[in-house]
């Protein structure tokens, strides 16, 4: 039944412009009702990197960081023995826990607490350890930099800058395994860059883990034999840094393994773009 007005006359009554301007109203006060909504869950999005960016600052400004390096691995090995040991079983996960929040606020910390897990709990644990939290740490901060950043700019790319875009969705996951097999860039530009592309979940979790395969456990293998390392350092009043332990041939090694993922995808590009020159040549 038609719905009546105050004045007893229906809708159907009323002349057609009268009833068009009440519908648009009635839509404009939907509409300014909803954008204060979408305001409002436009700003959400960046809290996630809001409290990442503000971890990182609060870590700088009380000087966490100075706690991470070799030098001070160096200076307290023994006491960090005795408190790994004193927590068993817990202290892998404890240690995976560290590195899991140190990645995912961005400290720069990647190497040198992969060579305290292999001094501490030997190669095999560590490297396990650190791939899993390496892995869960990067996942967290690639999907906050894509809820805040990666919709927005994707949008306004256009032209060459959109084909050269595309060129890299199209072949994620063998340029995501490049940068994560060869550390050429910083482990935090690698963890945030693809968020800016159209990059899925699934391809950036398996690239980083496997990717990181390799460097992590060559690190921890090294770390577990660092004892001699650090005491020459000690002794020679110097700070140890990661160039003392990381050998010529372990370079060489993860640089081979970055080229044979560079021809296992310039490969791919190769027969895909022939198929389709074909298929067109049929056509």
């Amino acid at each position: 039944m038609p719905a009546k007005l105050a004045d007893g006359k229906t809708m159907s009554d009323m002349p057609r412009a009268p009833v068009r301007a009440v519908a648009r109203k009635a839509r404009g006060r939907r509409d300014d009702l909803a954008a204060p909504a979408g305001r409002s869950r436009s700003a959400w999005r960046f809290v996630p990197l809001a409290i990442i960016a503000g971890g990182l600052a609060l870590g700088y400004g009380l000087g966490w960081h100075e706690y991470l390096s070799l030098g001070e691995l160096a200076a307290r090995k023994d006491a960090l023995q005795a408190y790994a040991a004193s927590f068993g079983l817990l202290a892998p996960l404890l240690f995976g826990v560290l590195y899991m929040v140190a990645t995912a606020f961005a400290f720069p910390a990647a190497g040198a607490l992969t060579v305290f897990g292999g001094f501490l709990f030997g190669w095999a644990v560590a490297g396990a350890v650190v791939v899993v939290s390496a892995t869960i740490g990067a996942t967290l901060i690639f999907l906050a930099a894509r809820s805040a950043l990666g919709d927005s700019l994707r949008s306004r790319v256009k032209g060459r800058a959109a084909a050269l875009s595309k060129g890299f969705e199209d072949n994620a996951f063998g340029y995501l395994l490049v940068l994560r097999l060869t550390p050429i860039l910083p482990f935090l530009i690698v963890n945030v860059a693809p968020a800016l592309f159209n990059v899925r979940l699934s391809t950036y979790v398996a690239t980083t883990f496997f990717g990181i395969l390799p460097g992590t456990f060559a690190l921890a293998y090294l770390g577990a034999g660092i004892d001699s390392v650090l005491s020459a350092a000690q002794a020679a009043g110097t700070e140890p840094t990661l160039a003392d332990i990381v050998t010529p041939e372990i370079t060489l090694a993860l640089a081979s393994l970055a080229l044979l993922a560079i021809s296992a995808m310039m490969v791919k590009i190769y027969w895909k773009r022939r198929t389709a020159s074909r298929a067109s040549a049929t056509d």
